[in-house]
């Protein structure tokens, strides 16, 4: 018979494990201690534990717990009470962030839950933040309600605070990137480097670049948060949020906060979560190259004059040429700026096209992402048409694209970006890309284009 702990010896000479190794191994089971464990994570639906037998060497330490004398670690008890403070699935996916994340991560009920619990665990008196996604802005009114709350530019001078003002009263620099809706990176050593120069604290929502892509603790976030709805999630069938933190006492206190909120994540919202990481590298890959790709043609097709066929636009050496266009899917009659607009997209930073219209971005425009974004670009980017009306129905003519909100599926997605954000350019249409081919997403669209610019000929001819 084969000695399973020599083999468990051999094992531990093995070289540090990729990313997608340890998406599917970091919770693997003890196989010496269960021979026959499912290969599946099991659902742990059960809300409450049986107690340890009172004379048991597990009763005695939750005593001593208790009163005090112990550290009862919650991201990995000895034992289980209530699924409030934690079960087995939700602990395993919190075992598989962590590694994915570099840090103690944390899951939440959704991403909203999670933003909230930053802002409590920082509790600042200055918030500096600009765009990005509303509903951020609308939790941040909720924790402003009642409290003496300054909220200033992410740009402005920033006042200085001692550190023990950190956690209470203090600054909090909040940084979403790549930014929502248009895919464009914002510089995190720029904004680091700012925060600890006035004793701040700083927060990273990477929802849009998740690992492989991005890494922002290494450019020096305090904090990093996700909507595990979008990527993490990956099939549009969970709502997760998710923090990660650098220190280990952090994570216990945002543990505290999180039970006493109540906002502990669902056991088969974890399952599916977990289930979902394990293909996170991927489906993330795929879908940040096919938008990139997606992304510069529709670039190419807002300039005045030059053909989609052979531009990239001036936008700096770092964008490769569009892939070749064949007349049947870039007739020069959705060319030259006649539908679209603009096109932001970490791909095309730093940009040296000037956008003159008065509701336009400036977000990153000299800022090149490059070394920031090692593993590719956001797979969600925006582009602006030429008029309302043909945003209002592009997503409405498309095969391979539902006009639906939300992002980060293996669906593509095209939202008419007004409709979930009232505050945005009624011109904005923002791209989730899935696991479609690229030249079926790309076919799909420019006859979307087509038909729109035929619909409107026709109408003019009619009157």
């Amino acid at each position: 018979m084969v000695d399973q702990h020599n083999i468990a010896s051999a094992h531990g000479g093995l070289p540090a494990p990729g990313l997608a190794t340890q998406l599917l191994h970091r919770d693997d089971v003890d196989h010496l201690a269960h021979p026959n464990h499912p290969i599946a994570p099991t659902l742990t639906t059960s809300t409450t534990f049986r107690a340890p037998h009172p004379d048991s060497a597990a009763a005695a330490h939750m005593r001593s717990a208790v009163a005090g004398e112990v550290d009862f670690d919650f991201q990995d008890p000895p034992t289980h009470v209530y699924s409030r403070y934690s079960q087995d699935t939700n602990l395993r996916a919190e075992k598989v962030l962590s590694s994915l994340l570099r840090g103690h991560a944390l899951t939440y009920a959704s991403g909203l839950n999670a933003a909230y619990a930053a802002l409590l665990f920082y509790s600042p008196s200055v918030v500096a933040i600009r765009n990005g996604y509303h509903g951020v802005h609308a939790s941040l009114k909720l924790y402003s309600r009642g409290r003496d709350v300054k909220v200033i530019d992410l740009d402005a001078e920033y006042p200085r605070f001692a550190p023990e003002k950190q956690r209470d009263g203090g600054l909090l620099v909040w940084v979403e990137t790549p930014l929502n809706p248009t895919g464009e990176a914002r510089d995190l050593s720029l904004y680091s480097e700012r925060t600890r120069a006035a004793g701040g604290s700083l927060v990273v929502d990477s929802t849009f670049a998740p690992p492989p892509l991005t890494d922002p603790f290494a450019f020096g976030a305090d904090m990093v948060m996700h909507s595990g709805t979008k990527y993490f999630g990956g099939h549009s069938d969970v709502l997760c949020g998710v923090l990660a933190v650098k220190d280990k006492a952090d994570w216990d206190a945002l543990w505290h906060d999180r039970t006493y909120l109540g906002s502990t994540l669902g056991s088969l919202e974890a399952y599916l979560l977990l289930r979902s990481l394990r293909t996170l590298t991927l489906r993330v890959q795929r879908q940040s190259e096919t938008a990139t790709k997606l992304a510069q043609w529709l670039h190419s097709l807002s300039l005045p004059s030059k053909s989609s066929d052979t531009s990239s636009g001036d936008t700096g050496e770092q964008q490769s040429p569009p892939p070749s266009s064949s007349s049947s899917t870039s007739p020069s009659s959705i060319s030259g700026g006649k539908v679209i607009g603009r096109t932001w997209h970490g791909s095309l930073q730093p940009r040296q096209d000037t956008d003159l219209d008065p509701l336009a971005k400036s977000e990153g425009l000299g800022f090149d992402p490059r070394q920031q974004m090692p593993g590719g670009w956001s797979p969600t980017f925006a582009f602006r048409t030429t008029k309302p009306e043909y945003a209002r129905m592009l997503p409405h003519l498309l095969r391979y694209f539902t006009p639906a909100t939300s992002l980060g599926g293996v669906e593509s997605l095209m939202e008419h970006r007004i409709v979930s954000d009232p505050g945005e350019d009624a011109r904005l249409i923002r791209v989730s890309v899935g696991l479609e081919d690229f030249e079926d997403l790309r076919a799909d669209i420019a006859q979307g284009l087509e038909t729109l610019l035929k619909a409107e000929q026709e109408q003019q001819r009619q009157l």
